[in-house]
């Protein structure tokens, strides 16, 4: 703790600093609003206000502000979404939303998620998971990840096309969507066990989608590549995030930077991150991109070249909100709409608002994610 500092000796240096502040200002206009911890929480509440909802089951949230319910994917999301608050805010009442949500998608999928023809649905959760064991030490979670991730990796990964995994169990192709988040699955399951197989997997994982969808000139993540090897060079930035937090763990932090400076310099415009359709999968990719970004940048010690860019997207998120009830939709360069709005689309506003806050990167108390 920095030692009391009388008034006294405080006059000077305030009053300096105050006419440099107001001359800055008058050059270049105010400097520009900082997303604060407060405001991280309201976005949080409002969400949690128009969509959570709670019966016999346990805890789920609605699809959209007018009813219905999300589905598996985007609740494993929103799954991250708590433990995303949980980290700044290092509150309990986190710890419990997600058992209560968890309850609910157990409740509405089983524990045994094998039915799920999507190989990445399966990934998100098992993230979702093993993050949850990190900071609760539930054993439920941790053996629920692994079954999961074992029985998915057995049915997903071939020697075809090079290596990696098939998005869906029909082997057609193989995605950035399911090898990324399975790169950070196998990587945190290896920190929970202490397993080398699993850290053996993700780099596996890691390298064939390095070797196959990324460009390592630019920086760019392709979607995916088809059985017949036709690559399909769209760029999304949930990818670009998956590939980032996966390099992070690795270590491989060059092709990591290279991507989050795709993400900077060429996905965004006028510096805040693209506008995806409102409701859809699209909806809520800019949440997961800048969950991993944040994670890589606070890691390894690059607030200089990213804390400015994530606070410009978490204020741009905040100022765009509808006065009415405080929800963000995530086409950040426009005023959120009335009427109804999607829950997995409002849900990146939530995230950015989380990560991008200042920090010292919380340790969960069983091992470091």
């Amino acid at each position: 703790m920095m030692p009391f500092t009388p008034p006294s000796r405080l006059k000077i240096p305030c009053l300096l600093a105050l006419l440099i502040t107001t001359f800055i200002e008058l050059l270049t206009g105010p400097a520009a609003h900082a997303s604060t911890s407060a405001e991280a929480d309201a976005i949080f509440n409002a969400y949690n206000k128009a969509f959570y909802f709670t019966n016999d089951a346990g805890g789920f949230y609605r699809a959209k502000t007018d009813g219905g319910k999300t589905f598996f994917w985007d609740r494993a999301e929103q799954l991250e979404m708590i433990l995303d608050v949980y980290e700044r805010s290092t509150n309990p009442a986190c710890l419990t939303l997600f058992s209560n949500v968890f309850k609910g998608f157990v409740a509405d999928h089983g524990t045994n998620w094998s039915h799920n023809e999507f190989n990445d649905d399966i990934m998100w959760m098992v993230i979702a998971c093993s993050r949850a064991y990190g900071y609760t030490g539930n054993p439920v979670f941790r053996d629920i990840a692994k079954d999961n991730f074992d029985r998915c990796y057995a049915r997903a990964w071939s020697t075809n096309l090079g290596g990696g995994l098939w998005w869906k169990t029909n082997n057609q192709s193989k995605h950035s969507c399911v090898n990324g988040p399975a790169a950070i699955a196998a990587f945190l399951l290896y920190r929970i066990y202490d397993d080398t197989n699993y850290l053996a997997k993700s780099e596996s994982i890691y390298q064939w989608e390095r070797s196959v969808l990324f460009d390592s000139t630019t920086g760019q993540i392709y979607d995916n590549i088809r059985l017949s090897g036709q690559l399909q060079k769209i760029a999304f930035t949930y990818n670009e995030g998956t590939f980032i937090g996966a390099a992070n763990f690795l270590g491989h932090t060059n092709d990591a930077r290279l991507a989050a400076d795709y993400v900077k310099n060429v996905l965004c415009h006028d510096g805040l991150l693209p506008q995806y359709n409102p409701s859809g999968d699209t909806s809520g990719f800019n949440g997961i991109c800048v969950r991993w970004l944040a994670r890589f940048m606070n890691d390894r010690g690059l607030q200089s070249s990213y804390a400015a860019w994530l606070q410009t997207n978490a204020d741009a998120a905040w100022q765009i909100r509808r006065p009415s009830d405080d929800l963000s939709w995530p086409r950040w360069q426009e005023p959120t709409p009335p009427g109804v709005l999607d829950a997995w689309g409002c849900s990146s506003s939530v995230v950015i608002l989380q990560v991008a806050q200042p920090k010292t990167l919380f340790q969960p108390p069983l091992m470091p994610l």
